[in-house]
């Protein structure tokens, strides 16, 4: 076993103490894990200031002269140490106001140190407290270097002296009881391809940068490493996959789907629409399980491209399922569904957990005994008791709603897995859809159907409410509906939050019956009442929804034309961006308000300014993304990036990302099985990085 998997008590400069510390507080447990803890900036150690040069206007200096004349001063419990620092060109004074014990014993009055702090004034004298001290007679830098890491750190840490100091002693110390050998962790011929900089030499580099241009190099080298292991451990996956899951095979475009295109087509398709068809019938058609993820914009004609493709899994004789996460949407597809292939001589059911037991026993029937062609509904439809005669294809809209291991039981509902098209109006910037859904082929839709106009987002503060009351009458006198959503059904004492109850009430003075009438809707109505009053916003009959997020996701009313969002600093940008999604669907004009407090936070400003600035889905989750970094943008979570990144960011390392994924897809293409005796180093990291833990990437 190499030293690197020693106990990190065991490195000189730690000892068990210290080695509890660096368990508790920063998870590092053995050498390597110190390795791998890396700085987060660097300072420039090469230019000294004179002391005349100090201001307290500069950051952090450094600064070469003689330390004397050491005084305790103050009183009781609030004593303190000072000094003065000097050179020929003035002098400074140093402040320490704990660790006195120690400065004493260890520094020597009149000799000359390397001093290096932030300077402060204090009333007409320039100061440093605590500075960091360094004998230059001492190369106590065993790795010299002129660009010095700075760590992360914490406070328990900085309590206990582990400063940035330590942990660049320790390191040292790491590499001098290594031998400075550090094992490759890469194939010899990838870092020659490559020109990469060895692992060891990456490593010395990024703690003790030789410079500027060796640490850019030793960055990018440990970065590509941890974007190459992700994407080869999704792409094995997915090689697998697709060499172990036949697929059915759907060779044939019959009577349904032309049927449709000739005459049933609402509108003319967009080419985005027409490329994604293109795509997926490619895989139908290659006797390989397609997986896909289908990205595409709140309006872009997602539900369309699915039907036509469920079209062709019923012209080649299979049946075909789809799946909603709320009922409220399984409804509004089903009802879509139905009208739109009205004529086809197609048996379509809904199933969900509203659905009577004396119908599921009809539906279970005709099921099983193919009468049957497509089933929507929700969760319902994992349940054992729903088995098809003959399942072919499954969507899956919103998928980020469904757990998935969910997902998984729609593989065992035929004896070889359907095909699967799991679908998101929550838009993810490539890096993401690369890294999480890797092993899923990706395709995506980024064209409007034409006519459609962009919303029109405006922000406004709630001193300016009756402005927006007025603007709201203007629209219903207009013909138009309203949305106005809360982030809260009560009021709650932890958040200084517009809430639904108190907002009904104020909504109902300002817009009192008969003349207005209002719907509501939120979680925790009985799905029957929500349905109720959903129908009534649908018809036209209530002028006002006023709701919490439940109608984020799928309603449908081309008659809305205004969106407000009250407390908008409360919600995220993907939610923002789906809510606004619900106006802007017929030909009229629509409008998104943002109600907001004048208190905001920077990242709630950073949200506000987006959402008025653009309407592009994937714009705002780049965004979205870098500000809530990618472990929590939506969806990502339950497929989980396999290890941790510790040095590569997904919203700023593309192409990094881009050259690991086509260099693991080469290595594949040659050795899908990494059997080869080059390729060895490979399968030991896998093993190594990779949790003992069921992946379900291989599902979706």
């Amino acid at each position: 076993m190499h030293q690197l998997k020693n106990d990190i008590q065991f490195l000189k400069g730690v000892g068990p103490k210290r080695a509890e510390l660096l368990n508790q507080e920063l998870s590092i447990f053995k050498f390597e894990d110190l390795l791998q803890h890396f700085p987060f900036r660097y300072i420039d150690r090469t230019k000294f200031y004179k002391v005349r040069e100090i201001k307290e206007s500069l950051p952090n200096i450094q600064s070469k002269g003689i330390i004397s004349n050491f005084k305790e001063k103050g009183d009781g419990r609030k004593k303190y140490l000072t000094a003065e620092f000097s050179d020929e060109t003035g002098s400074i004074e140093l402040i320490w106001f704990k660790g006195a014990k120690w400065i004493k014993q260890n520094l020597i009055s009149g000799n000359e140190y390397i001093i290096f702090g932030k300077p402060a004034r204090y009333g007409r004298k320039i100061n440093i407290a605590h500075p960091d001290i360094d004998d230059p007679k001492e190369d106590n830098k065993k790795i010299s270097s002129s660009l010095q890491a700075v760590y992360p750190s914490t406070e328990k840490l900085a309590k206990k002296n582990v400063t940035s100091k330590v942990f660049r002693k320790i390191i040292s110390n790491l590499f001098e009881q290594t031998g400075g050998i550090i094992p490759e962790t890469l194939a010899l011929y990838l870092t020659e391809k490559l020109k990469l900089l060895s692992y060891n030499e990456a490593l010395v580099n990024i703690h003790f940068p030789h410079n500027a241009e060796k640490l850019n190099r030793a960055i990018f080298r440990l970065k590509f490493e941890e974007l190459f292991y992700i994407q080869l451990n999704i792409l094995k996956l997915k090689f697998k996959r697709k060499a172990v899951f036949k697929g059915f095979l759907f060779d044939t475009v019959g009577d349904n789907f032309n049927k449709f295109y000739k005459e049933k087509l609402p509108f003319e398709l967009t080419g985005a629409q027409k490329r994604v068809i293109k795509e997926i019938r490619r895989d139908f058609a290659s006797g390989k399980q397609s997986n896909r993820l289908l990205q595409g914009d709140v309006g872009s004609g997602k539900t369309l491209v699915a039907l036509m493709l469920i079209l062709i899994a019923l012209d080649n004789g299979y049946q075909a399922c789809f799946m909603a996460p709320t009922e409220i949407l399984a409804h509004q597809h089903f009802q879509t569904i139905s009208k739109m292939l009205d004529g086809l001589n197609l048996n379509i059911s809904l199933l969900t957990g509203s659905t009577k037991q004396s119908e599921r026993k009809e539906l279970h029937n005709n099921l099983q005994n193919g009468n049957l062609n497509i089933l929507i509904g929700t969760h319902a439809l994992f349940e054992d008791t729903v088995k098809f005669k003959n399942l072919g294809f499954v969507v899956i809209d919103e998928q980020h709603k469904f757990g998935v291991a969910q997902r998984a039981k729609m593989w065992k509902k035929n004896t070889q897995p359907p095909h699967m098209l799991v679908m998101t109006a929550t838009p993810i910037p490539r890096t993401l859809a690369m890294t999480v859904y890797g092993d899923l082929d990706v395709s995506v839709i980024d064209e409007l159907p034409p006519g459609r106009k962009p919303v029109k987002t405006i922000h406004s503060y709630d001193s300016k409410r009756i402005r927006v009351f007025k603007f709201i009458r203007d629209q219903i006198k207009a013909g138009r509906q309203i949305y106005i959503v809360y982030p809260l059904i009560y009021e709650s004492e932890n958040f200084e939050y517009k809430d639904l109850e108190d907002g009904l009430e104020s909504i109902s003075r300002e817009f009192p019956a008969p003349e207005y009438a209002l719907s509501v809707v939120h979680g925790k109505m009985k799905p029957s009442e929500k349905e109720a009053s959903m129908k009534l916003f649908v018809k036209g009959i209530t002028n006002i929804m006023i709701a919490t997020t439940v109608i984020e996701v799928g309603v449908d009313v081309p008659n809305a034309s205004v969106m407000i969002i009250e407390s908008a600093e409360r919600f995220g940008l993907s939610q923002l961006h789906q809510l606004r999604g619900r106006v802007g669907r017929g030909a009229d004009q629509s409008y998104c308000i943002l109600m907001t407090s004048y208190k905001l936070s920077a990242e709630a400003k950073t949200r506000i300014k987006t959402m008025v600035e653009t309407n592009d889905g994937f714009k705002i989750a780049v965004v979205d993304m870098k500000l809530r970094g990618p472990g929590d943008a939506e969806g990502t979570r339950q497929s989980g990036i396999p290890f941790e990144l510790k040095l590569a960011n997904l919203s700023e390392d593309y192409k990094i990302l881009e050259l690991a994924r086509r260099t693991a897809e080469q290595i594949l293409d040659d050795d899908p099985d990494l059997s080869e005796l080059k390729n060895q180093v490979f399968i030991k990291q896998l093993k190594d990085k990779t949790k003992a833990k069921l992946n379900w990437g291989i599902i979706s």
